[in-house]
């Protein structure tokens, strides 16, 4: 089978590579993201191999159609950026639902802590010799009390790990979990009690902008919000004015909502020119990381293992049609919605 991989660096070619050792497979890698005209190079392709900043709207996908490429292997969980509904019934789309919640959860920990005691702050001063600890201040995570909205595998690790600096856990999802020790409340109640809020929910067309003016409004003064899922979880017009008045405490960010343009490329001799970005990267309680989140080594040889694995399915459904493609997605499959053909183990088309 013959697979074009967009959006490459070195790393998801070393770890790629490691894998179709198992499998054989020939690879032709692209650094370009996926677009409606990158999609064209893909002619002679079985499929496409796409990550979370690729373009595959309507055009991409009918691009990609057009060339013969009849896959979409997604080497990350999101597919917030695939028009599904368009690829149905045209291009299988399949992801790697989870790699490593660790990886993320521990992250999201990392920027909190960070962001609260300023240890980035401290270690800029002391490389200049400068000691003293005027701003520094920082508050005890332990007893405060922090509002996780997603509670799904990484959600609830960074519940666990929260749990061990003994802070209160309530939280919020459309599909609670069952037995467990901690309150659901809708994102309403929630925002008011919690002193750190938590992303750990996927992009839908029905949490665009989460968390928006009216509900940082909601938010207990002195709040910190940490996004480690998806930019557009967060207004960030609305962000800044609340960082501005002081009503938001701090923001710990590894996502932005327009990220695609800047995150993993190298932007440090230009004059940047998204004024919502530089400003945020301008406030001394925001902490901005590049989608880094998912970056360990076990993560990524993980995305490796299962994007190779679908690649494996769709191969032998192209065969027979009995195949099962675990980790196929539709615009039914949102938690097995009534039309789900998943639900009877069947493939969504």
């Amino acid at each position: 089978m013959k697979v074009m991989i967009f959006d490459t660096k070195p790393y998801d070619r070393q770890y790629l590579n490691a894998e179709n050792k198992n499998y054989g497979y020939k690879l032709k890698y692209i650094e370009s993201k996926l677009t409606p005209d990158t999609a064209r190079l893909a002619a002679g392709y079985d499929a496409v191999c796409a990550f979370v900043n690729d373009d595959l709207g309507a055009e991409t996908l009918d691009a990609l159609e057009n060339v013969g490429v009849r896959a979409v292997a997604m080497r990350c969980a999101g597919y917030n950026n695939v028009d599904i509904r368009h690829a149905f019934h045209k291009i299988h789309v399949v992801r790697v639902p989870k790699y490593s919640p660790y990886a993320i959860a521990e992250h999201a920990l990392a920027l909190l802590m960070t962001l609260n005691r300023k240890t980035h702050r401290a270690y800029q001063r002391t490389r200049d010799a400068n000691f003293e600890l005027n701003g520094l201040l920082g508050f005890d995570l332990h007893g405060k009390t922090v509002g996780v909205i997603g509670t799904g595998q990484i959600g609830r690790c960074f519940i666990d790990i929260c749990r061990g600096l003994g802070m209160r856990i309530i939280a919020s999802d459309p599909y609670p979990n069952k037995n467990v020790d901690y309150p659901y409340m809708s994102v309403e109640e929630l925002l008011p009690q919690a002193d750190v809020v938590s992303l750990h929910c996927p992009l839908t067309a029905e949490n665009y902008h989460l968390l928006d003016k009216a509900h940082m409004d909601m938010m207990k003064p002195g709040a910190v919000i940490v996004n480690t899922s998806r930019g557009a979880l967060v207004d960030t017009a609305a962000l800044i004015d609340g960082l501005r008045s002081g009503h938001i405490g701090g923001a710990a960010l590894d996502v932005y909502e327009e990220e695609a343009d800047f995150f993993f490329e190298d932007h440090s001799n230009e004059v940047m020119q998204d004024d919502q970005l530089a400003l945020l990267l301008s406030f001394r309680n925001v902490i901005v990381t590049s989608h880094q989140a998912f970056f360990t080594h076990e993560a990524l040889q993980k995305i490796a293992e299962v994007t190779f694995m679908n690649l494996q399915n769709f191969e032998r459904f192209q065969k027979d049609r009995q195949v099962y493609l675990d980790n196929e997605v539709c615009y039914h499959c949102d938690h097995y919605g009534t039309n789900c053909p998943k639900k009877e183990g069947k493939n969504c088309f």
